[in-house]
């Protein structure tokens, strides 16, 4: 059975505030109440005892503002008592990874005070839990430090889907496929025509049950990011992860709109300076693509890591992963029968709107969703978010991918259609790069 469970945590409108929402998380018997009764019936003892749990929630990036630790990432005290609610189950372990963006600061992600929680817990149960970060390379643009090889290309599974991939479509043998502070000519050598690779951390196949933990947001390149999005990070390199082709559109990209040869110029300049990461060039090819940039007076639609609604190439790259999450086999191909239920619960209690994932704004959504189909589950929120699900190319497509399933959505236990959760909605500022189009009739 597919199903999309949601329910909310405010009692009225005049409760869904950021200001009454946080102290939900603040609630610990409250957020396990909810979940345990999410849970019930499909994540119960049967379900979860004896066996390998991977929960994989959204570590995007460590806190850069105070509105951060409420709506940047999955918030701590939510996978606490999901894992606290697991563990009384008593599965044989838990592994809690993520491979956040490459300039994201492990140790300051993860407070002192979630860690001895965890080990707490490790304690109290006797059971292994091992958080782990699943990035084999790291690097801070502002201080220029790339390290590669964190983890061996052992711990992955490398997956070719060829010609199968959503990508194909928009290949080319050119080297056109990017990603912001990469070197472009690694990832050309993972995404080509008939060549389209990803690096998937084994713990995904050595698990017998997969729960993602999405923090439900907009998303600057992809509209919106929750259950789809949140499978990306199981990927361990971001040199086989596609975010956006070169060039503006008038060059065959979907960088920016239009046709400018001053951001092209640009263009070529950072993907220099990514080709010298670690050396004093790097920071005169990046500082005069920046600049040049700049010179071409860009406006909001025009970014230099295409982040707005053209962008023809994150989506493609999700539902890629999602397939590998779901039919993906441990010898690297994959299987006509899906091979495991990846199951979804989403913090939604408070959200992130305006520039997610990376700056989002608190974006009081109130509501916890618990699926085992991502596609529907995050159309459901892409509507609570009174977003025009056509407007998205990644909902759109999921839209297509579920279009002859049967699937049961409910809101508070009640049976509803998706579409009835307009009725719930609330007002939500999408990315700078979308909103003329998300508010165009």
């Amino acid at each position: 059975m597919n199903f999309v469970r949601i329910v909310s945590v405010f009692s009225d409108k005049i409760n869904r505030t950021v200001e009454e929402l946080s102290k939900v998380y603040a609630d610990k018997v409250l957020l396990k109440e909810e979940i345990r009764a999410i849970f019930k019936g499909i994540l119960d003892s049967n379900a979860i005892h004896g066996k390998k749990i991977l929960l994989k929630p959204n570590w995007v990036l460590n806190n850069r503002k105070e509105d951060d630790v409420i709506c940047l990432r999955t918030n701590d005290s939510f996978l606490l008592a999901a894992l606290e609610i697991l563990l009384e189950n008593q599965p044989a372990s838990v592994i809690i990874g993520d491979a956040p963006i490459q300039g994201c600061n492990w140790d300051k992600m993860l407070s002192n005070e979630f860690i001895q929680s965890i080990e707490s817990l490790r304690t109290e149960f006797s059971i292994p839990i091992q958080i782990m970060d699943f990035r084999r390379v790291t690097f801070d643009p502002s201080q220029n430090n790339p390290t590669i090889e964190r983890n061996p290309i052992s711990n992955y599974i490398i997956f070719d889907l060829g010609k199968e991939s959503n990508l194909e479509p928009i290949s080319s043998t050119k080297n056109i496929f990017r990603v912001t502070d990469y070197n472009p000519d690694r990832l050309a050598e993972s995404h080509t025509i008939g060549i389209h690779k990803y690096c998937i951390t084994k713990e995904l196949f050595n698990a017998d049950l997969v729960i993602s933990m999405p923090k439900i947001k907009t998303h600057q390149k992809a509209g919106i990011t929750g259950a789809l999005k949140n499978i990306v990070g199981l990927n361990g390199d971001k040199d086989f992860l596609p975010h956006h082709r070169i060039g503006g559109i008038g060059f065959g990209g979907d960088c920016y709109p239009g046709k400018n040869i001053l951001r092209r110029t640009s263009e070529w300049l950072l993907d220099n300076a990514n080709r010298h990461q670690g050396k004093k060039t790097y920071w005169y090819l990046r500082f005069a693509a920046l600049v040049i940039w700049k010179l071409s007076y860009p406006n909001k639609t025009q970014q230099l890591g295409a982040s707005w609604y053209g962008n023809d190439t994150v989506w493609r790259m999700v539902m890629d992963l999602n397939k590998i999450a779901v039919f993906g086999k441990i010898d690297g191909s994959i299987s006509q029968e899906p091979q495991r239920a990846v199951y979804s619960l989403c913090d939604g209690i408070i959200g992130g709107q305006g520039e997610g994932p990376l700056n989002p704004e608190p974006l009081p959504l109130g509501i916890i969703s618990f699926s085992n189909n991502s596609a529907m589950n995050d159309i459901c929120m892409g509507t609570l978010m009174a977003f025009d699900i056509q407007k998205i190319s990644l909902l759109n497509a999921a839209k297509q991918d579920i279009a002859h399933q049967k699937i049961d959505v409910t809101f508070n236990g009640i049976k509803i259609n998706s579409s009835d959760l307009l009725n719930l909605s609330i007002l939500t500022t999408p990315p700078s790069g979308w909103v003329e189009y998300m508010n165009k009739k």
